[in-house]
């Protein structure tokens, strides 16, 4: 991924946040990407760590309509998916590592009631709308509008060894080609 595109998308969803009155922290710590596939446009997502703790973790991310967080799921962390602003699909799918199909059911807990979905089923969040996903929950997402701030509060957080993705192309982190100045930390 090119610093350009980096510090492109932070601009991009600095603008987004302030427009919605989302105050970031001081000094957020950003981490943009592409999931190594370099089309950051389509698969690509922003997120900014608020909280890693021991026990706990805390991310506000950004998405732009068309980027979707590629399927993937965790055997350690349990998540809860937060639609902050705007309108973020889920899709959701019951089975084993090696292949997603719509075979099957599976209990999904939104807003605090647990639903029986089909997998392979698509959940729409609204802004202030949750979803939790536990270990072993295969999942992807995207927004359905323009843009979406989406929370997420999970258990510890391991991103470089509980991110298990379908394509096993994808990377959680990027490799960066300093082609301009970084012009955020």
């Amino acid at each position: 991924m090119k610093r350009s595109e980096i510090n492109r998308a932070i601009s991009a969803s600095k603008d987004f946040f302030e427009k919605n009155g989302w105050v970031l922290p001081p000094d957020p710590k950003w981490d943009i990407t592409d999931f190594g596939l370099g089309n950051f446009d389509k698969i690509g997502l922003v997120l900014i760590n608020l909280a890693e703790e021991e026990e706990y973790c805390e991310k506000l991310m950004y998405a732009a309509k068309g980027q979707t967080t590629p399927a993937h799921y965790h055997k350690q962390k349990k998540e809860d998916i937060i639609c902050r602003n705007g309108q973020l699909v889920i899709q959701f799918w019951a089975t084993d590592a090696e292949r997603l199909t719509d075979d099957g059911t599976l209990e999904v807990k939104i807003n605090g009631q647990y639903k029986t979905i089909n997998s392979g089923d698509k959940v729409t969040l609204n802004s202030g709308e949750r979803v939790t996903i536990v270990q072993g929950v295969w999942h992807e997402f995207y927004p359905e509008s323009d843009g979406c701030v989406i929370g997420e509060v999970s258990t510890a957080n391991d991103d470089l060894n509980d991110n298990y993705f379908f394509n096993r192309e994808v990377g959680r982190f990027s490799d960066v080609l300093e082609d301009e100045e970084k012009l955020y930390l």
